[in-house]
């Protein structure tokens, strides 16, 4: 079972049918990645809600002019094929118009502070 993947489609289906914000299970993966994605830009908030014992993260989606920040969110490393590269070989997503998703030593990183860091992990996800 892949909870990234469906984290990510969540995100991507919310985003498509133009809701204001759609909630997931909560682990802290998922809210590192989420707040990440915060600080970049692509969504506008993140809450941590309980409800009859269960943790959920609110992610508030953002829009310009009606149209989603978020376009694409590929996910390139599975349970079953992960991806790891090292510092040199971190892909570039757009020629910088995007960013990829990391999980390093130094907790989940974009492809920049990885690269700043000197240090590679496993390629999560790639966003645009």
């Amino acid at each position: 079972m892949d909870t990234i993947g469906d984290f990510l489609t969540i995100i991507r289906n919310a985003s498509r049918v133009r809701k204001a914000s759609c909630s997931v299970p909560f682990s802290n993966l998922r809210k590192n990645i989420a707040l990440l994605l915060k600080a970049e830009g692509y969504i506008s908030g993140v809450e941590e809600t309980e409800e009859n014992g269960l943790k959920t993260l609110i992610i508030r989606l953002k829009y310009v002019k009606g149209v989603p920040v978020l376009n694409v969110l590929k996910r390139c490393s599975t349970p079953g094929a992960r991806w790891y590269v090292d510092s040199k070989h971190i892909p570039s997503v757009l020629s910088g118009l995007g960013i990829c998703v990391l999980s390093t030593s130094k907790g989940i990183l974009t492809g920049a502070q990885a690269k700043a860091q000197s240090v590679g992990g496993e390629l999560i996800c790639k966003v645009w």
